[in-house]
């Protein structure tokens, strides 16, 4: 099929066809090679993007921003601090405003509702940086990852997601998974399973794709074989510090550790969103280690982190690309792409 992705918004993956998410996948690795070729083509030249930060980012706020500034386009950071967005103005009066300005606006919050929100009334392009609900952009960089680390496409694909599964990573990702028909295994308690409605979906999509979902409580038994072993940060410091110690306990079967790396079998590779609280060198790490005597490494020890099957900056830098596929998808013309 044709893909013509002008003007659409970037909000969950639920909203996209396979096709779509591969035509994404497909232009970022255009895009990356042309750029380390030094033969890259600017087509956002004029262009103007906001750049909405509710919630604090490294990697998402420098690959939008490094990403514009390559693509010839510009763009304004709102901090938390930075806007009147959910305190003195409401999202869809903010929508509304930043709308006439902008030719696209990135979001990274905490509701899902406030994103949907802004896209209903912006009439403009609305990308989801993070929600507590959906984190797509992530996705497109995963999958990015994993297509060039194993030379695979995704349909091939089997990867694990090892933690808590409740939240935006193990979300999207077995939506995501679902969507492009790749084998994934989810790892975690019980306690701490992904809703389920969100399962109930990506099953409906696996039944048209032929990709293959599993959910144990068996880390060991969901990594063997596989590609990739993925997991997440545990706990944050928005968190009461009652429920780390308990929290601890639930998911230290799923700590990626050398001895589930080895259970997953030679070719498995590490991945990780990032931040990663791997050593006592943040502020978090520390605490966490000073609240509960854990010094090894939380979701995943620092040996695994630091070794040479880990692929997190790869992973990493790939944001960059992918949210440059977005960006010049939804806003370029389809003759100039």
């Amino acid at each position: 099929m044709d893909v013509d992705l002008t003007g659409r918004s970037f909000l969950k993956e639920l909203d996209f066809l396979p096709e779509e998410l591969t035509y994404l996948l497909d232009l970022a690795d255009e895009l990356k090679a042309a750029r380390r070729e030094a033969r890259e083509e600017q087509l956002l030249t004029g262009r103007v993007i906001a750049l909405i930060f509710e919630k604090t980012s490294t990697r998402t706020r420098a690959a939008f921003e490094v990403a514009a500034h390559d693509q010839g386009a510009h763009v304004t950071n709102f901090d938390p601090s930075g806007s009147q967005i959910g305190h003195k103005e409401s999202v869809a009066d903010t929508a509304e405003v930043l709308g006439r300005m902008f030719d696209a606006i990135q979001f990274r919050g905490t509701s899902q509702g406030d994103i949907e929100r802004l896209a209903n009334h912006a009439e403009v392009p609305v990308y989801n940086g993070l929600t507590d609900d959906w984190h797509p952009t992530q996705m497109l960089a995963d999958f990015q990852t994993m297509r060039e680390a194993s030379g695979k496409e995704a349909n091939d694909l089997s990867y694990a997601f090892c933690g808590d599964l409740r939240f935006n990573m193990a979300r999207s990702h077995v939506v995501t998974a679902a969507l492009l028909g790749s084998d994934i295994r989810l790892a975690g308690p019980e306690s701490l399973s992904i809703p389920g409605e969100v399962l109930e979906a990506a099953r409906e999509i696996a039944a048209l794709t032929g990709a293959s979902i599993t959910v144990t409580d068996d880390a060991a038994e969901a990594v063997t074989g596989v590609d990739f072993v993925h997991t997440d940060v545990w706990v944050s410091m928005g968190e009461p510090r009652e429920v780390w110690a308990s929290r601890i306990k639930e998911l230290m079967p799923y700590r990626v550790d050398e001895k589930l790396m080895s259970a997953a079998g030679k070719r498995a590779r590490f991945m990780h969103c990032l931040p990663a609280y791997h050593d006592l060198e943040t502020q978090i790490g520390a605490d966490i280690a000073g609240h509960t005597g854990l010094t090894g490494g939380l979701e995943v020890t620092d040996g695994v982190f630091r070794s040479e099957r880990s692929i997190v900056f790869d992973q990493a830098e790939n944001r960059l690309h992918t949210i440059k596929a977005l960006m010049v998808a939804t806003l370029a013309g389809p003759d100039d792409r």
